[in-house]
């Protein structure tokens, strides 16, 4: 037989948890036999029962957890032994639970909110680290609620839709995590340059420069629903799909606006903020190679070509040279350098509309993101309600601006 290694303070926490969860869903079916309805007395009567109940469990949870955290100390375990240890130990799908049934929050949640609250940061929801909606993160099996509805939802089966690829930031654009307030990075708008001297010589100011960019809190929000039964799991798969759904919505909008951005409310795009501009109107080898050239001659190496599926299409098809054997994009590469394919990048419209390509160093582009990601429910929003479930808002804070704003060359009139 194995042995239970658990302390009975943490025996006792689990139970209470599991006996609160339970509760929380038999008011929730109260409310839900009620269709909407004003309980009658009776019902009425009993869910201030039940209330006061999951209000002791409550207290009772945070006693247990207070010695819990007292033995660890005694022994001398620290509580949580990092900032992520704990970040990793919240879970996404108890705290838009927690919101939508406006329930005191506990545990790892409840002591990261009161941190990020002494440190100033305001919410409208529950906040919880950005951290855990990087996709690395996703699929870590941490999670706190108790699974009380019979139904066996498969995370394994769920059918989403078909999105769009992420790649702008997976081709190494720089991350400042937990900025405050705008943020200036200085750069060197111009080089010095060495001279030779005689005997005697003065040495004269080469007129060394520097200028700056400036990093500033924009607001990115989106909206989605959850039913109220997929909220009362506690599946690890649950858990992974509630946060990877939010990571495609947020990251493709982030990744988007890196391209398209109108630099009004969004941050301005590359498609505006390059300074590089090319010609693939014929479409040949020289071409290719002049484009690359114009990048060689402002010292940037390039890391990536990026493009829309339609462009790459005819990459492949297209011959190096008339006669002789090879395509253009060839195992994934054109002229040496990785091609990245996306719906993200459209086309440029006209008529009739090019297609389009962005050649240059990826990593000049920095990535700021400030504090939590703030989750907001409405628990009865009319449309999801009516269908059993929650809509739930999330918001982040994030800007994106290009080092060098030369080191990327913007292709607009590639034919279709």
């Amino acid at each position: 037989m194995g042995t239970n290694h658990e302390s009975p303070q943490m025996q006792t926490l689990h139970a209470i948890r599991e006996a609160r969860a339970a509760k929380v869903a038999e008011a929730r079916s109260l409310l839900n036999a009620a269709n909407g309805a004003n309980l009658t007395p009776e019902q009425q009567s009993k869910f201030d029962a039940i209330k006061g109940e999951i209000t002791a469990l409550e207290g009772q949870e945070a006693r247990a957890q207070f010695l819990e955290d007292a033995e660890r100390r005694s022994m001398g375990e620290p509580v949580h032994k990092s900032q992520s240890d704990m970040e990793g130990r919240i879970s996404v799908v108890e705290a838009i639970a927690a919101h939508a049934e406006q329930r005191s929050l506990s545990g790892a949640l409840a002591e990261y909110n009161q941190e990020q609250k002494r440190q100033g940061v305001q919410a409208k929801g529950v906040l919880i680290p950005a951290s855990l909606f990087n996709e690395t993160r996703a699929a870590q099996t941490t999670t706190t609620a108790a699974g009380i509805v019979p139904e066996d939802f498969r995370a394994d089966q769920f059918v989403g839709l078909l999105r769009n690829s992420m790649v702008v930031r997976s081709l190494g654009a720089r991350v400042l995590p937990n900025l405050r307030g705008d943020v200036v990075i200085p750069r060197q708008a111009t080089t010095s340059t060495a001279q030779w001297l005689a005997e005697g010589d003065a040495l004269s100011d080469t007129g060394l420069t520097f200028d700056n960019i400036t990093l500033q809190p924009r607001h990115l929000g989106a909206i989605t629903e959850l039913s109220r039964q997929l909220l009362q799991q506690s599946s690890p798969s649950i858990e992974s799909l509630v946060r990877g759904d939010f990571i495609q919505v947020v990251s493709l909008a982030i990744d988007k606006a890196m391209l398209h951005g109108d630099g009004v409310k969004q941050p301005e795009g590359l498609l505006t903020a390059a300074t590089g501009t090319g010609t693939l109107a014929t479409l040949s080898w020289a071409t290719v190679l002049t484009v690359l050239q114009g990048l060689a001659l402002k010292n940037i190496t390039p890391n990536a070509w990026l493009t829309h599926p339609k462009v790459a299409t005819i990459l492949r098809k297209t011959l190096r040279e008339t006669g002789l054997p090879g395509y253009l994009l060839d195992n994934g590469q054109l002229a040496g350098i990785p091609v990245a394919v996306t719906n993200q990048l459209a086309e440029k419209a006209g008529s009739p509309a090019k297609g389009r390509m962005i050649v240059g160093d990826f990593s000049e582009m920095i990535v700021g993101t400030w504090g939590s990601v703030d989750v907001v429910t409405n628990p009865f929003a009319e449309g999801p309600f009516s269908r059993g479930a929650v809509q739930v808002r999330i918001l982040t804070t994030c800007d994106m601006v290009p080092r060098r704003e030369d080191a990327f060359t913007v292709i607009e009139d590639i034919g279709l």
